[in-house]
């Protein structure tokens, strides 16, 4: 796959630097170094990757700082020669060497070093060293400094030393030779016309050669905000190719074919409105509108609908789904969870029974008779629509016709798996329609930039009856008035949420991936689950007289479910859990959820949470626990949850403090497809980006793919699930 692409571009694929030919090309595949097995994990494979591997920071070797010109604190290059050198064993064995550079003396330490290093650094030998300059017990001194034998004529550098982004097993010297080498062989010839890059600004190859040996008397600080030219026109480049890739994925997606469906009078659709025990929104009426809309045309539909906590994202779905299942083809809707699918399977079979619909539910934790029964019911069509998990997209699930593919929270599913359930529909004709859902609202710029191959509805508004949640920030030393607090709100008779966060917080990922490769969960390594069994306790213990609850992601599937519907029922007075009801759990009854260590939890997470409380008529509190010292991003969500329950404004602030990636999650298959530009600062950039992107599709084609497969690779193929 790479030597296409190389070959496409006029690349040559990058060799492992190593010294190793096998005698027979053809069949001896050659022994990769250490360094060449750590550059292919970083992605550099081709040389374009390796221009594009630009520093995290540079370092001025290009001046000698004299001792007496030096302060304390600073990172110097000092030179000078050895007056002695000794090996010390006092609370450790180290190496001490003395230098003089005629304006004062330097004893540098090193912890770890090699025999042969005493011999090399031996009095009257000359040295450049380079490190942070403090004051020590025996005067100034550096702890290993980068150290450099030299002679009165040794030149100095001429640029900035770059310090680039590394792994275990890669040094830098190693990683500059493969940069430079890639950077000279690289294509950097211009691709774009005219007219498409802002004047003023460098071409691609000068921008690269400058940043990756800047000259020392460039202002550090352009360079380490990234407004310099260069840098400029490398974000305006990046932010194109993504923008050229998800219009062309767009374009693509016009020539696909899908079964056009549309709601007859009088028929499901209609009569399911008819059923609901509540009025919609008017936001839900808009958003439904423009689905029905998509869905009757005869291509297929790639939306996603995003909604704040609670704001009625299932019954929009369901409509969806009662348009499809009416025009005569299936439905599936598959979640992240277990719970969650459940939630749903619950609030569908309650809607859609009554009107003769069979649903069926597909986990992977179904017993092997009734996972057959249920892929018999799928596979024949009687079952119209299929509620599960990643189990849905196994290959032994098939579907009679699969018109509408629903997925919740998205963004917690790989590109692979949502590719999985397009191709469910046989037909090598028609793809099924694909309505995504999102309870993390996505800030506009970041839909710009990441969703534009994506049609987006947004529900901003929540059904009436919601109250307003009032948000309380409580260090730990007050969780005694905590609990008190809980003991009036249970004597009230109503429900309570007590969240901890586990040490490994991947369980959910762990059960996905169990799940989708239909095994079940054992033979890991335990989380720490101490935290949430040992506060279940302590509470069962101060709440005498009211049933306490535990709920956690390595309690077998029958017993959470068994859990979930005690508490739902009103049987438990309290829940003590981890993040498995982050989402999709709905007890009205329930006024008071307690985070614990909630300086742990990201600010989208924190709002997700929050939002199973305040679902019912009565007046709700979330209490935010935290444990001391708070970061400063802690302090800032945690501020942030005090100030706004607005969903919108909650994502533009995450956006803010962690950057894009975290938001499109699995989208980007773990890799970031954004390394260079800064969707909090370089919105004009996106704007132009996005312009421009359309007019070299259409008047340009040829650039426009060449410059989309010059930074993107194969990187590109995310953009389109």
């Amino acid at each position: 796959m790479h030597n296409r692409i190389h070959s496409s571009l006029g690349v040559k694929p990058l060799l492992a630097l190593s010294s190793t030919v096998p005698t027979k090309a053809s069949t001896i595949k050659p022994a990769q170094s250490a360094p060449a097995k750590a550059m292919e994990k970083l992605g550099l494979v081709r040389d374009i990757d390796l221009a594009l591997h630009l520093p995290l920071r540079y370092e001025d070797e290009t001046r000698i700082t004299r001792l007496r010109d030096a302060r304390d604190g600073e990172a110097v290059q000092i030179e000078g020669v050895v007056k002695d050198n000794r090996i010390e064993s006092r609370s450790r064995r180290q190496l001490l060497v003395r230098l003089d550079d005629g304006s004062g003396e330097l004893l540098l330490r090193f912890l770890n070093f090699y025999a042969s290093q005493q011999k090399t650094w031996a009095p009257g030998v000359r040295l450049r060293v380079r490190g942070e300059l403090r004051h020590g017990f025996f005067g100034r001194e550096m702890v290993h400094p980068a150290v450099k034998v030299v002679t009165d004529s040794t030149p100095l550098a001429e640029a900035l030393t770059p310090i680039y982004p590394t792994s275990a097993g890669l040094p830098q010297a190693y990683l500059r030779k493969a940069v430079a080498a890639g950077l000279a062989r690289a294509p950097l010839d211009e691709v774009l016309p005219p007219g498409v890059v802002p004047p003023g600004w460098p071409s691609l190859r000068e921008a690269l050669y400058f940043l990756h040996h800047p000259s020392p008397d460039v202002s550090v600080e352009t360079l380490e905000d990234h407004s310099h030219p260069a840098w400029m026109r490398l974000k305006f480049e990046e932010l194109l190719a993504q923008q050229v890739s998800q219009w062309q994925a767009r374009q693509e997606r016009e020539h696909l074919r899908a079964p056009p469906l549309l709601a007859r009078p009088g028929g499901l659709h209609e009569r399911l409105l008819a059923l609901l025990p509540f009025q919609l929104t008017a936001a839900q009426r808009r958003v439904g509108d423009e689905i029905a809309q998509d869905l009757q045309r005869p291509q297929p539909m790639h939306r996603l609908l995003q909604g704040d906590v609670g704001s009625g994202k299932t019954v929009v779905a369901a409509l969806a789904a009662a348009v499809a299942m009416d025009a005569g083809w299936q439905c599936a809707l598959m979640a992240p969870t277990e719970i969650l699918a459940e939630q749903h399977f619950r609030k569908l079979v309650g809607w859609l029974e009554p009107l003769g619909i069979r649903v069926a539910w597909l986990t992977g934790s179904l017993r092997a008779k009734a996972k057959r029964e249920q892929l018999a019911l799928v596979a024949s069509g009687q079952a119209q629509l299929v509620v599960g998990t990643h189990a849905i997209i196994q290959d032994q699930v098939e579907f009679a016709r699969l018109g509408l593919a629903l997925i919740d929270e998205q963004h917690r599913f790989g590109v692979a798996q949502r590719l999985q359930l397009r191709r469910k529909l046989e037909s090598t004709e028609l793809e099924p329609h694909l309505l995504m859902m999102s309870a993390t609202p996505i800030p506009r710029t970041l839909a710009m930039t990441y969703l534009a191959d994506l049609e987006v509805s947004t529900i901003d508004e929540l059904p009436p009856g919601r109250t307003p949640i009032v948000t309380k920030v409580f260090a730990d030393s007050r969780r005694d008035e905590v609990i008190e607090r809980i003991r009036d709100e249970v004597a009230r008779g109503r429900q309570v949420y007590w969240v901890c966060p586990l040490i490994d917080e991947t369980e959910e990922l762990d059960q996905a991936a169990d799940e989708a490769a239909g095994r079940a969960s054992k033979g890991r390594a335990p989380l720490d689950l101490s935290n949430v069994t040992q506060t279940h306790q302590a509470l069962s213990d101060a709440l005498h007289g009211h049933a306490v609850g535990l709920l956690h992601g390595r309690l077998p599937t029958a017993d959470k479910a068994e859990v979930m519907a005690q508490f739902s029922q009103g049987e438990l007075s309290v829940l003590v859990a981890t993040t498995v009801i982050e989402v999709g759990v709905d007890v009205p009854n329930a006024s008071l959820m307690v985070i614990e260590h909630a300086e742990r939890f990201g600010l989208s997470q924190l709002h997700q949470l929050r939002g199973r409380v305040g679902r019912g008529a009565v007046a709700s509190v979330c209490v935010l626990l935290y444990s001391s010292p708070l970061s400063d991003s802690g302090k800032q969500r945690l501020k942030a949850m005090v100030e706004t329950t607005d969903g919108f404004e909650i994502a533009r602030r995450d956006l803010d403090i962690r950057g894009p990636g975290e938001f499109m999650g699995a989208r980007q298959s773990g890799a970031a497809l954004l390394r260079f530009a800064d969707l909090s600062q370089d919105q004009a950039l996106v704007a132009q980006a996005r312009q421009h992107a359309q007019q070299l599709l259409k008047d340009h084609p040829r650039a426009a793919q060449l410059h989309a497969r010059r930074w993107l690779g194969q990187k590109a193929q995310y953009l389109k699930a």
